[in-house]
């Protein structure tokens, strides 16, 4: 018996889990060579900038002892190291982005593979497990790789150039002696101490007051991606709208969409008003701040001007270490974000077939499917129902033989269509059990079949590739399905939906019948948009030129009953 899988399984799917896959590919060679490289370049940054700030030490020293000479060695060194820090990253940069994008490339065609494979795009939006699965495949996909390899590279580099620049600022800075309540007191390292304590309350008021920026740039991904999803289907539904002057409700529709937009923008203006305020604020007391510290031990002597500049650079190197969690809080929230996102569509792709709504208890035992060595499909003790449990109708037994034609008919809203959704392993609600032989062919026409855009060969050959079938096979094919007209026009790209009429369109799913030549055809009102004489002519030709092929009509017409030799009624359903 098959049960319903347990809902929450969102917290096995950690941010690790997405990442880590990839780092163990078929790609992870190429991936670990590229990342070494840049992780390299990286420490030779940081070594760069530890020689700038001894460099900003002699350009002080030599300006206040007036040395022309040490003036002009001071610019050559400089000149050095600056086409030096170019140079690295600029290559740095270019590295990184090949990187990002082979890991894209690797995520987008794994997600792909997930939400195509078992069907999964179908029960996704049938049961409605989540939203926008297009958007979290080309968008979310792009800033996982993206901001996941910009922040643990920076926050690499970070950490290399906190220690660094700590024992530089040790060093310098000395020991602070002062009095405290009578009692000297000594602090070795004293500026160091100053950046930590400075560091740390800066980030504890950053995540005090913009905290919820995480839950609302997940929710900014979700209302845009709605919004686009309704611009997408104006489109796609423009002469519909058109005839039925809809201008105006779909206006209202849309502006809706945005107005969710706009709303949530309102939730980012006001965080990331609070976020600028504390980081600008945070920024420029760090400007001062080192300078305040240290004046003291400068003007009793300790050390000199460049001495002194070259103590609050290091302070700053090392305040802006220790603030990476503040200058990086936006783009930590926006990952945040980006992988819980990630999660919830991971989890639903391993939903095997059931709805989260459903429960064990309203579910049935659930519609079987199993493959068999017979060449009869067959099936058993059938009883659909709907996802919450409500019974549809019972369909009992079914054994669809080669060459037999079978119509099925019954009142609208019988549960015809569902029928056919169970047939083909798409409707798991119910009882019973379907066996389907093994490597049989099976083709399904849906009232409306899907025409993808390109050349009308594609269109034609769909579900197999352009190239499955001769051209003069899919003229023969047009011009048997009463498509003639169009034979000519193989090569042709367009937007084939659009461009054939609903009646054309069916006669080009028989086309694809009469080229597929499936051992199985199960047709749903698949020639409703056809005239009584085109409906009979396809028909005629369809047992003719593939006799040896089973035919399952659902269909209101009773003409079509005498190209069938068994009938099912479904009654009303209660």
């Amino acid at each position: 018996m098959k049960t319903a899988p347990n809902p929450s399984t969102k917290d096995d799917i950690s941010a690790w889990s997405l990442i880590r896959p990839y780092w163990v590919s078929e790609d992870r060679w190429v991936a670990l060579g590229l990342l070494i490289v840049i992780i390299a370049i990286n420490m030779v940054l940081v070594y760069i900038n530890v020689r700038l700030n001894a460099w900003q030490k002699t350009l002080y020293d030599v300006l206040t002892a007036k040395s022309a000479g040490g003036f002009k060695s001071a610019l050559t060194e400089f000149t050095v190291l600056a086409m030096s820090f170019i140079a690295l990253s600029t290559v740095r940069v270019n590295l990184r982005q090949k990187l990002e994008f082979r890991w894209r490339q690797w995520l987008t065609v794994r997600y792909l593979t997930g939400w195509l494979g078992n069907t999964a795009y179908y029960r996704i939006e049938r049961d409605r497990l989540t939203d926008n699965p297009d958007q979290r495949i080309a968008d979310d996909l792009q800033s996982l790789a993206t901001d996941t390899l910009t922040l643990s590279l920076d926050l690499l580099s970070t950490i290399v150039t906190l220690v660094s620049f700590t024992t530089i600022l040790w060093a310098l800075s000395g020991a602070l002696s002062i009095t405290l309540l009578g009692h000297p007191l000594t602090i070795p390292g004293y500026m160091f101490w100053a950046a930590v304590f400075y560091a740390l309350l800066g980030s504890w008021i950053m995540q005090k007051t913009n905290r919820p920026l995480i839950s609302v740039n997940y929710q900014q991904q979700r209302v845009e991606a709605d919004f686009r999803f309704g611009l997408i289907r104006l489109r796609e539904n423009a002469e519909q709208i058109a005839f039925y002057d809809g201008s105006a409700t779909e206006s209202q529709a849309l502006q809706g969409r945005f107005g969710k937009i706009r709303d949530n923008w309102q939730q980012i203006i006001k965080f990331t008003r609070r976020l600028t305020l504390v980081t600008s604020f945070y920024g420029q007391i760090a400007i001062i701040f080192p300078l305040m510290v240290a004046a003291p031990r400068y003007f009793s002597g300790a050390y000199t001007i460049g001495i002194l500049f070259q103590i609050s650079d290091a302070f700053s190197s090392v305040t802006d270490s220790l603030s990476w969690f503040i200058y990086s809080y936006a783009s930590l929230a926006g990952w945040r974000a980006t992988v819980n996102r990630l999660r919830e569509f991971q989890r639903v792709m391993r939903t095997p077939e059931w709805a989260e709504s459903v429960s064990p208890a309203t579910a049935h035992g659930g519609i079987l499917r199993h493959l068999n060595d017979t060449n009869t499909l067959t099936a058993r003790a059938l009883k659909l129902a709907r996802p919450d449990g409500a019974a549809m109708v019972s369909v009992g037994e079914m054994a669809i033989a080669p060459g037999s034609r079978w119509l099925i008919q019954g009142p609208s809203g019988t549960g015809k269509s569902t029928l056919m959704r169970a047939l083909a392993g798409l409707w798991p609600f119910g009882e019973g059990a379907i066996d389907v032989p093994v490597d049989a062919h099976i083709m399904f026409l849906p009232q409306r079949s899907y025409i993808p855009i390109g050349t009308l060969k594609d269109a034609l050959c769909y579900p197999s590739t352009g190239d499955a079938f001769s051209d003069q096979a899919c003229r023969a094919a047009l011009v048997d399905a009463q498509l003639g007209q169009y034979a000519e026009h193989l090569a042709n790209h367009a937007h084939w939906e659009q461009r054939l009429s609903p009646g054309e369109q069916q006669r080009l799913a028989f086309a694809r019948v009469l080229l597929q030549q499936p051992d199985f055809l199960f047709l749903d009102e698949a020639s409703s948009a056809l005239d009584s004489d085109t409906e009979r002519t396809l028909y005629e030709t369809v047992i003719a030129r593939l006799p040896k092929t089973a035919l399952v009509s659902i269909a209101h017409r009773t003409s079509l009953r005498e190209f069938h030799e068994h009938l099912i009624e479904l009654p009303q359903a209660a």
